[in-house]
């Protein structure tokens, strides 16, 4: 009787066992496969030069404003997107486009930038319109067309209201602001939620440090990218810039990528 008692013991131990090791593979392969199928994080940027970008994010590829020819994007992968803001040639360069001959390529534009490339463009298909304040998703990514334009009377003209756009990306949960050529204007201090903003600084064209860091502080994204400051005839401060964002809200990080490989600033 005593025999039959431990062996019931020992059997009951062994289930128990089992049992627990069962589970704990269980849950080791469940975690495996939490980790497995976990979405990558994190955007990579890569300035190209002045106002033109690349954005890398999972396996889709962004292009800003590409102009400098394909020698400019030479070891870029092929983008998915692409988004030009404004007819002026420093971001919209219909050569540019065919020589990268991007065939799987969405061409993100406002109606007037499609009406300055040419019938004979070969991707003429693959063009979007959208005009200020539309939102439209592209394979997972959501675009939306924020205003873009002067204020001062005397540089109303460079970019009238309504003919460019500026661009918010929305990347999983990274929502992404390109200013493209604007002063500070209310609708770029009436954003909400942006991770990372790029905005835009060189007189004449667009606006001085100070509007832009008055701007940033208003709308506050939690990064502020300084890009396109380079002026006529001088190139915007943008250590004064950041000076004036970090007084103002040291909250805001203010990232100076290199935005002109070929220039000493």
């Amino acid at each position: 009787m005593k025999r039959n008692f431990i062996l019931m013991v020992i059997a009951l131990a062994l289930t128990i066992a089992c049992k627990q090791k069962k589970e704990e593979k269980e849950n080791t392969e469940e975690v495996a496969v939490q980790v497995e199928t976990k979405a990558p994080a994190g955007v990579e940027i890569i300035p190209i030069e002045h106002a033109t970008a690349v954005l890398e994010w999972n396996d889709t590829t962004i292009y800003i404003d590409p102009v400098g020819g394909k020698a400019a994007f030479e070891g870029q992968n092929s983008p998915d997107l692409i988004l030009i803001t404004d007819i002026h040639g420093d971001h919209l360069s219909p050569e540019t486009l065919e020589e990268l001959n991007p065939e799987k390529a969405t061409i993100i534009v406002p109606q007037a930038v499609a009406d300055q490339i040419p019938q004979e463009f070969a991707l003429k298909a693959a063009i979007e319109i959208m005009g200020n304040g539309e939102t439209k998703t592209f394979s997972g990514v959501t675009v939306e067309a924020i205003p873009m334009y002067n204020l001062r009377e005397e540089a109303k003209d460079f970019h009238a209201k309504g003919r460019g756009n500026g661009y918010v990306i929305t990347l999983g949960n990274q929502r992404i602001y390109f200013s493209g050529d604007t002063e500070d204007i209310p609708e770029m201090r009436a954003l909400e939620n942006i991770d990372k903003a790029f905005v835009c600084m060189n007189l004449p064209y667009t606006m001085t440090v100070e509007s832009a860091a008055d701007a940033v502080l208003e709308f506050q994204p939690d990064e502020v990218y300084p890009y396109h400051f380079r002026g006529r005839p001088d190139v915007s401060d943008v250590a004064k810039f950041k000076q004036l964002v970090n007084e103002g809200n040291p909250d805001i990080e203010v990232v100076q990528l290199d935005w002109y490989p070929n220039d000493d600033f």
